[in-house]
């Protein structure tokens, strides 16, 4: 892949790569119309051909938030037409990298030394490049290691860049304009965390050490020595992504080992260390054919509230919905449902997240789960599509949920995307006592 020379890092420079896109994509749905004219039956398959093609350049070339965006956006499965999920997807780890000199100067800022007066051995071409930063292959004293580069101008551009990529995410997600805020201010929050590299070294040697004693994972070990606010250096981890890794043929005895040990390393943080590695795209694991897999980039990091962790997990307690009242008290603290509310409203959300509840938390409702079934997650999908199409959901005054169910959300589909796409077919779910425990005591936990 051709490397990039420069990074717009202006505020005029990005808006102006913003605006000529904006043009673009205005071009292509006249182009779709004028078709249309002639043919009533045309679909939008080419349109979000076209549209993908021209967003996803411009936000690749961009990196950052922006980029950061699409990259998120490329999970969401069920709430993207296909060739947005496709292109999208490249984001996760396989954007245009960084040139050698804009890497030396950046060496050079925050060290004065070039990557080879640094390192033994220092690749010159990047392996891997996605949003924030591009990772390159390094050695010092015979110890392979991964270095990762932020992108120049990123945490300077984050707020000014989710302004202007608003219209695009609502454009592609089809979302009114206050479901936007709402995401993105989350967004905000955690891409402002994202490019403190200071603060991912603390939490990366954290999270492995407290997840060290789970069968089957790795974790790098980090050095602070050669690390800085846009530097991270790390021991290298071999092993292959998911697409890769899946057409190897792995036997079905390791994808359940891999999967399982996926699911063990997110319910270790969720219920023990009330944190998570929020950021669950097949870029950030490594899975080996001895059925081992490697844990990377814990640059997003969602602390868990305790009073929200009670909540959010009181919905897996089977016998929630058959308890109206606490069911209803429930819904009211997860912002479900509003003070506000009409009485139609009421009956028309309260229907909609029980169904919802029904679906996601399945899972949690047996000993064991078959992620491979494919059924199941095409009632997501197709709950997904028909909730996008209510006039209720799409003329809706306010966003329903808590902010915090949005990272929480992501990193639960993300986990179970993976599990589908491993064809894990028999996870043990290991949910706490206390969601069995009758709900006026379990409430109280």
């Amino acid at each position: 892949m051709k490397s990039q020379k420069n990074i717009p890092t202006g505020k005029i420079q990005r808006a102006t790569r913003f605006v000529t896109t904006g043009v673009k994509v205005g071009g292509n749905y006249l182009k779709h119309y004028t078709k249309k004219a002639f043919n009533k039956d045309l679909s939008k398959d080419e349109l979000h051909e076209d549209n993908a093609r021209d967003i996803y350049a411009a936000l690749s070339n961009l990196k950052g938030s922006a980029l950061k965006v699409a990259q998120m956006m490329s999970m969401d499965k069920n709430m993207l037409p296909k060739a947005y999920t496709n292109r999208f997807t490249m984001s996760q780890y396989s954007a245009p990298p960084l040139s050698g000199p804009l890497v030396a100067k950046t060496f050079k800022q925050y060290f004065g030394k070039t990557p080879a007066e640094i390192y033994d051995k220092f690749s010159k071409e990047a392996v891997n490049a996605a949003s924030i930063g591009q990772v390159h292959a390094a050695e010092i004293d015979g110890k392979k290691l991964a270095v990762k580069i932020q992108y120049p101008g990123v945490a300077d551009s984050i707020s000014s860049d989710l302004k202007m990529v608003k219209p695009f995410a609502s454009i592609i997600l089809g979302l009114p304009d206050k479901d936007i805020d709402k995401y993105l201010e989350e967004v905000e929050s955690k891409l402002v965390e994202e490019t403190d590299y200071e603060l991912e070294l603390k939490r990366s040697v954290e999270i492995s050490e407290a997840c060290a004693h789970i069968p089957h994972l790795v974790f790098s070990r980090y050095y602070p020595e050669y690390s800085s606010k846009k530097i991270l250096t790390m021991d290298w981890l071999d092993g292959k992504h998911l697409k890769e890794f899946m057409l190897t043929d792995p036997s079905q005895e390791v994808r359940n080992q891999i999967g399982q040990a996926l699911w063990n390393f997110y319910d270790f943080q969720m219920h023990t260390l009330k944190e998570v590695h929020a950021d669950p795209h097949p870029g950030n694991f490594l899975m080996r054919e001895d059925g081992t897999l490697g844990i990377i980039d814990f640059g997003c990091i969602k602390e868990i509230p305790i009073d929200f962790y009670r909540d959010f997990f009181m919905v897996i307690n089977p016998h929630l919905l058959e308890n109206e009242q606490l069911m209803m008290d429930n819904f009211y603290k997860m912002e479900f449902l509003n003070k506000n509310d009409s009485p139609t409203e009421i009956a028309f959300y309260t229907g909609v997240f029980k169904k919802m509840i029904g679906l996601l938390c399945r899972p949690f409702r047996s000993e064991y789960f078959d992620f491979s079934d494919d059924a199941y997650f095409k009632e997501i999908f197709d709950f997904g599509e028909k909730l996008a199409t209510m006039p209720e959901i799409r003329n809706s005054k306010e966003a329903r949920g808590s902010k915090h169910s949005l990272y929480i959300n992501r990193t639960y589909f993300g986990l179970y995307s993976i599990l589908n796409e491993l064809k894990a077919d028999n996870i043990k779910t290991n949910r706490p006592a206390w969601l069995n425990e009758p709900l006026e005591e379990a409430s109280n936990k």
